[in-house]
């Protein structure tokens, strides 16, 4: 995706909403809809993130979402991991704890 028709013509707000934006999966679509309605995207966009990546990596994670620009790719990687679902986690922590006042019938 191009950067200008990311932007909007003012400094730092982005054009359209989450849904606007051409992020291809819907679970994707959905992460930054939910970031977007939290507030994440909001304010200027001044925290610069860049590191070395493996090129194989990135290719297979822009194929997946089909998102061709790497910021908007950290971006998306960003807000997935931001506004996770922690119900897996949680569940799995309660595996075995069953009180033992608990009736059980087989």
């Amino acid at each position: 995706m191009k950067r200008g028709a990311q932007f909007s013509s003012q400094r730092g707000k982005r054009a359209g909403t989450a849904e606007e934006r051409p992020v291809r999966s819907s679970k994707l679509r959905d992460v930054m809809t939910i970031a977007e309605t939290e507030g994440l995207l909001r304010g200027e966009r001044t925290q610069m993130v860049r590191g070395r990546m493996p090129e194989a990596l990135v290719a297979r994670a822009k194929k997946r979402t089909g998102i061709d620009s790497d910021t908007e790719l950290i971006e998306v990687a960003l807000a997935n991991i931001a506004v996770a679902d922690d119900y897996a986690d949680w569940l799995l922590s309660r595996r075995g704890a069953v009180g033992g006042e608990v009736e059980l019938e087989f």
